[in-house]
């Protein structure tokens, strides 16, 4: 079971994506001028999921370097299946610009995951 909870994370913000991905317009009460840095917004987005499976997969006891490896590949290939759905979304279309953010911030997410838990001190135990 302790492998199964850095999971919960994962799912629930990729089904977050993915509901924001089904409206024709997304959070329709922010200002139209903040959709001007769309491809920042989609580096962050898929930042937060790359950081997330990178935590899940290591947790799952993934070596460092294949969780690395696996959370950049599993991110990238979720935005690209993203662009997918938004053909199909009223007012929305499948752009490889964004398909490429989504891959730049889940290579950064990943990356400043992975060098969060590296240096991460092991907690103490009072188990012997």
């Amino acid at each position: 079971m302790k492998r199964f909870f850095p999971w919960i994370p994962v799912v629930v913000y990729a089904a977050v994506i993915f509901w924001l991905s089904s409206e024709s317009q997304p959070l329709p009460f922010l200002p139209p001028a903040i959709f001007d840095l769309d491809k920042l917004l989609h580096a962050g987005e898929y930042a937060v999921l790359g950081a997330l499976l990178y935590r899940a997969l290591h947790a799952s006891g993934r070596p460092l370097r294949h969780a690395l490896a696996l959370s950049f590949a599993l991110a990238s290939l979720y935005g690209a299946s993203d662009e997918w759905h938004q053909s199909f979304v009223p007012n929305r279309s499948a752009d490889p610009w964004d398909w490429a953010s989504d891959t730049a911030g889940a290579a950064a997410g990943a990356a400043l995951a992975s060098a969060a838990l590296r240096h991460r001190r092991p907690r103490a135990s009072i188990r012997t």
